[in-house]
């Protein structure tokens, strides 16, 4: 087979393989919207559900998955981050180093059901933060931390090493260019492991079962202060996100319009992720933007 004709095949396998796996993707969000956008209104995404009646909404699971989301961002991208930028730029190579890339590794392919015992062993049980936002947090942080790390440092470990070279001839100290010349390169790669990390966030079920808990109290929206028990705030109490309403309905089918309910919610979860994406996404090119415009100033 002559070169010029190998590679036109190649070129149309690769395309044709692109392709298919862009229909699957496409197919699967068109059907689940498609199938639960008429069952969105106003109404279902502020009200409570009902538990053996029909008209039931996913209020309090919409914020709780949005809370949790925020609360789990704020544990998991300084250490997750720290991690990655400690492990590229000041981890000296060696047996403890390399261990601890294998023990990432392996944390990260636990099972999430793994992940929940633990928090309901540890966090739940032993230090007493009982079924709350806090524990499910806490376990979303050890289950998305080895994502954050990797991706983290193998940004920074993509940048040309000549950048790197250039600030040290320059006289620049190692905090120095990290935060003027290697993370405004590194800072999108970054993003996409955050955004990934979110993901499964806003996905996860099987951890939050065993931590967040599987009710939400009644919620005062009015009452803003973190320490009441009422108020949406509060870390300490159960939080049913959306993704463990949806299991919940589709099993208990309790409700007469359970179907139509978990329909509504996934198109909900889902359009929900896109949104976050596309909002993610935005954000990082802002911010490499102006990165970029003050180093150049610089």
């Amino acid at each position: 087979m002559k070169p010029k004709t190998a590679d036109k095949l190649a070129t149309g396998i690769i395309i044709a393989f692109a392709v298919f796996i862009i229909a699957i993707l496409v197919g699967l969000i068109g059907y689940i919207i498609f199938r639960g956008v008429s069952h969105i209104s106003w109404d279902f995404l502020t009200s409570r559900p009902q538990n053996l009646r029909g008209g039931g909404g996913i209020g309090p699971q919409l914020f709780n998955s949005v809370f949790l989301l925020v609360l789990t961002l704020i544990i998991t991208i300084p250490l997750g981050w720290g991690a990655g930028i400690y492990m590229a730029e000041y981890a000296k190579p060696g047996k403890i180093t390399n261990f601890i890339r294998l023990v990432v590794e392996v944390l990260s392919s636990f099972p999430s059901i793994v992940i929940g015992l633990f928090g309901l062993l540890l966090l739940v049980n032993t230090f007493g933060f009982g079924f709350s936002l806090l524990s499910g947090a806490l376990a979303l942080a050890v289950f998305n931390l080895p994502l954050m790390v990797r991706t983290t440092e193998q940004a920074f470990r993509s940048v040309p090493t000549a950048q790197k070279e250039a600030g040290l001839a320059l006289g620049l100290s190692k905090w120095k260019i990290i935060t003027s010349i290697l993370l405004p390169v590194a800072l999108p790669s970054m993003i996409t492991g955050t955004i990934l990390a979110a993901g499964r966030i806003f996905g996860e079920a099987a951890a939050l079962m065993y931590t967040a808990g599987m009710s939400s109290p009644p919620l005062d929206f009015t009452d803003w202060n973190p320490f009441s028990e009422r108020s949406p705030l509060n870390p300490m109490r159960p939080a049913e996100t959306l993704a463990v309403h949806i299991w919940k309905v589709n099993s208990e089918q309790l409700a007469p319009d359970a179907v139509e309910i978990a329909a509504g919610a996934s198109a909900v979860l889902v359009i929900l992720v896109l949104i976050f994406n596309l909002l993610a996404r935005w954000l990082g090119r802002v911010v490499y933007r102006k990165m970029t415009a003050a180093k150049r100033m610089n």
